[in-house]
């Protein structure tokens, strides 16, 4: 499980980068600034859970006995649909992807909250 988190979070970040890069040179005179800055906000927050999926490595390999992969697959499933529904909204214009962007921020906390919980409970 370990070596799964690693490879998903380190391939998440290279997509986050890639996706970033494409946005601040390749958007940046096709889409409106405030499409843009969506695009931006999907960008930083793959970022910040790119690294929260090498944290639950990490955290795996420090409690083997922890029930941490549970986050790394919130924070996946998370990432395809916060950052997804932001990248299609500011690619597309529709805005019912706007819809689909707070489940995806529910299951970011969700992940950050049961790693948490595990971590502490490992402990016990």
């Amino acid at each position: 499980m370990i070596r799964t988190f690693l490879i998903i979070g380190s391939l998440s970040a290279l997509v986050g980068v890639a996706l970033g890069a494409f946005g601040a040179h390749g958007l940046k005179d096709r889409l409106e600034p405030g499409m843009l800055s969506i695009f931006e906000t999907g960008v930083r927050y793959h970022m910040y859970h790119a690294f929260g999926i090498l944290a639950v490595a990490w955290v795996l390999s420090q409690w083997p006995q922890a029930s941490a992969g549970v986050s790394g697959w919130l924070f996946v499933a998370g990432t395809v649909l916060f950052s997804g529904s932001l990248y299609l909204l500011a690619l597309t214009g529709e805005q019912w992807f706007g819809a689909v962007t707070p489940v995806g921020g529910l299951l970011f906390l969700a992940g950050w909250m049961w790693l948490a919980w595990s971590v502490w409970r490992s402990n016990q």
